[in-house]
Order: structure tokens, then sequence, then C-alpha cells
């Protein structure tokens, strides 16, 4: 299976996040399944014109994301996919922290903000 990853250099995202941002949706859509063999750090920034820290920085971001799992000599390979709701809360949340950190939010205030609309979410339910 070969991996299909765009990189612009142009985007305000660094590189490292748009491979990281790529591999983690492409995991979570099913396009790269569980089990699937990652190209080396080195194949894969040869093949994007990067740096090889660049892609190394990218996939250590996944594995501690338990996106993927390198092992060792082996080499990095897609995670199993954990349970569908967690999936969809871990990228909803995602989502929430980077439109925390842009709009300028510090990490409390960010973290008083989901504990409150937790709080209101589940005295309805």
């Amino acid at each position: 299976m070969t991996i299909q990853i765009f990189v612009d250099q142009q985007a305000p995202e660094a590189p490292y996040e748009q491979v990281r941002a790529q591999i983690s949706a492409q995991a979570r859509g099913g396009a790269l399944p569980a089990g699937t063999k990652l190209p080396t750090v080195r194949g894969l920034a040869e093949q994007l014109g990067l740096a090889p820290n660049t892609v190394a920085k990218a996939y250590r971001a996944l594995e501690s994301d338990g996106v993927i799992e390198t092992r060792g000599r082996h080499g990095s390979y897609v995670a199993a996919a954990g349970d569908a709701a967690q999936r969809e809360a871990a990228a909803a949340a995602q989502v929430y922290a980077q439109r925390a950190q842009r709009l300028g939010l510090d990490h409390g205030t960010a973290l008083t903000a989901v504990e409150e609309a937790l709080r209101a979410a589940y005295a309805d339910a």
C-alpha cells in the first residue's frame, strides 16, 4: 500500500504537522488500515523532499497519539484502531484544542471552557 501525502510549503502549518495530520486522518478514515507498514523516516522524507528530522518529528507525534506504533528495526505500523466513539471524541478534542490555541486562550481557560461544557451536557442527560 502506498501512502499518499502532500506537503504544501506555502501552508501556515509546519510540514511535520501536515504529515502528522494526513497520516492520522488516513488511519482514522480507514485508508491506512491497522497493521499497515509505513515508509521509513528516510524514505518518506526523500519522497516528500523533507528533512528526515521533520518526518521523524511527525512519527513521534503520531506514536504519542497512539496512531502508529514503532517496532524497533521492524519499522512503524498503523496501530490497531480503538473504539469509534473514542476516536471521534479525540478528533473533536483535537479540533477544539487547535481552535482554542488559535484564539489565544491559555491552557487553564481552554480547559475550564471544556469542563463547563461537559457539566452542562451531562446535566441535561
